[in-house]
């Protein structure tokens, strides 16, 4: 049952060899993908009898179990979707109804309140946040990035988003809708490097004395104004926030635009796609790896990509199909409609029920379609309704259906054929997949040498790792990175650091 991809069948498989010639597995990522909201991507997954997201905004025993299960579960991170506003372009613009009434990315409290409950009982995972830059100014995101990453020893990351829903900006943007996407890009970069300023160069390393018999806590000398003017900003700083162990939250992007792919190739340390083929997968990979190596003279093995997949594990192939069949039969058609057409843009109620959707010439909607059909060539012609099983399923991403073996096999073909790092698992109840996970897939995944062991995940992380250093081994950013000469070091000097800066930021601005 697990999901095949019949027009990648006969293509070769890219692998790593020992010494031996033998194949060498990688440890992959294994994400969560939540949202405090009591649907994510599969339609009406609240409904699941073995769900317990009904409950989960009063109740924080549901979080703090639920962290203790992806712990126990060999879980790399957690990463939260997130939106700021109702999917309301169908049959809209500003109707709501059929989300709200499906729980389908809907209501939405903020997750980062989240976050502490669940790091409070973890050692090792870790928290990426999805914060858009059109919700609030960057020197106030840096205080509430800095204090998660405080409060978790160092386990945050920031998921940047520029926003795609105007129901979001409406009510962030005095009545106005989204900016063009060129504008919202733009503006995106200058926010992000503000963000890299407050947090590498406004504090010097070792400046925290918290020296109680000196009676001084922070060191004057080892702060600075960043005094950042630009088209969008100005903000002179220092940031709020005391430097955590990584000093810079971990960056992560989503964008698979032309523009997103340039803010990813710049900044993302982690880029998560949702690709439904592997051919369209390792295309992407390895167009932004390009990017980032000729464009921003990135080390592109510096940057970690995830696909996102729905998981559905059982012990039979009929086990499997009965919970493919609950899952149809608890979704909810309008509301599967309403977030395709809040995905694309389009309002997919102009279409009739039997209009073929690949030819229209909808750019965003054909393109999802014709991505699609490589993905899922047993449908033959795709109409509403085809979209209404697959985003009732599935989501915006791909299904991974079968036995432990079946999707552990899965899960290394796409590793091996495409290069991607890890995963980015949505659920179809919680926490029951992610239970079905631990208990069976990772066991699966562990005799192959895709995942470490629990023991070793332990003693890896036995001093309190940092997100940054579980990726890459460091707590510094790549030195190819842009932002990588902007850290203000312990052993520079304020004039040394101010003379370096000046040219660290020329080389900077000369990636925009």
């Amino acid at each position: 049952m697990t999901q095949k991809n019949h027009g990648d069948a006969q293509q070769p498989k890219r692998q790593k060899t020992n010494d031996d010639g033998k194949s060498a597995p990688k440890n992959i990522i294994l994400n969560a993908f939540l949202m405090s909201s009591p649907g994510l991507q599969v339609i009406n997954s609240w409904r699941n009898e073995k769900d317990q997201t009904s409950t989960s905004a009063e109740n924080p025993e549901y979080w703090i179990e639920l962290a203790k299960v992806l712990e126990r579960g060999g879980f790399n991170a957690v990463f939260f979707a997130d939106v700021l506003g109702p999917y309301d372009v169908y049959k809209g613009p500003g109707n709501f109804k059929p989300v709200a009434k499906a729980g389908a990315q809907w209501p939405l409290p903020d997750p980062s309140y989240y976050i502490p409950l669940m790091a409070a009982v973890t050692k090792r995972l870790a928290f990426g946040i999805t914060i858009s830059t059109i919700s609030e100014q960057p020197y106030h995101l840096a205080r509430r990035l800095g204090t998660l990453d405080l409060i978790t020893g160092g386990r945050a990351g920031w998921n940047i988003v520029t926003s795609y829903l105007d129901s979001a900006s409406r009510n962030l943007l005095n009545g106005q809708n989204l900016p063009d996407k060129v504008e919202r890009y733009k503006k995106a970069e200058e926010f992000v490097d503000v963000i890299y300023k407050l947090f590498l160069s406004s504090w010097q390393d070792g400046a925290v004395k918290a020296d109680k018999k000196k009676g001084v806590f922070t060191d004057p000398e080892g702060l600075r104004h960043i005094n950042h003017e630009g088209k969008y900003f100005n903000v002179q700083g220092p940031g709020l926030t005391q430097p955590s162990q990584q000093k810079l939250p971990v960056i992560i992007q989503a964008g698979t635009s032309p523009k997103g792919k340039e803010l990813a190739a710049r900044n993302a340390e982690i880029i998560f796609l949702n690709n439904p083929s592997k051919d369209s997968l390792k295309k992407n990979i390895d167009s932004v790896k390009y990017l980032a190596q000729h464009k921003f003279g990135r080390d592109p093995s510096k940057i970690k990509f995830l696909l996102q997949v729905t998981i559905i594990i059982g012990d039979t192939a009929e086990d499997v199909k009965q919970q493919i069949d609950t899952v149809r039969a608890l979704g909810d058609d309008e509301a599967a409609l309403a977030m395709f057409s809040g995905w694309s843009g389009i309002d997919i109620s102009a279409y009739t029920d039997d209009k073929p959707l690949e030819d229209i010439e909808n750019v965003a909607i054909a393109s999802t379609i014709q991505s699609w059909k490589i993905a899922y060539p047993e449908v033959k012609v795709w109409t509403k309704k085809e979209i209404i099983d697959r985003v009732t399923v599935s989501g915006s991403g791909i299904l991974f259906a079968g036995t432990p073996k079946e999707v552990a096999d899965t899960i290394q073909d796409w590793v091996e054929y495409t290069g991607v790092d890890g995963f980015n698992f949505a659920y179809t109840n919680l926490p029951g997949t992610f239970k079905d996970i631990a208990d069976k897939l990772v066991p699966e995944l562990r005799k192959r040498g895709l995942v470490p062991g629990l023991d070793e995940l332990t003693r890896a992380n036995e001093n309190g790792l940092s997100f940054r250093q579980q990726l890459f081994g460091t707590n510094e950013l790549d030195p190819t990175h842009p932002a990588s000469e902007l850290k203000w070091k312990s052993n520079e000097s304020r004039e040394e650091f101010e003379h370096r800066f000046s040219k660290a930021l020329e080389k900077l601005h000369a990636t925009l």
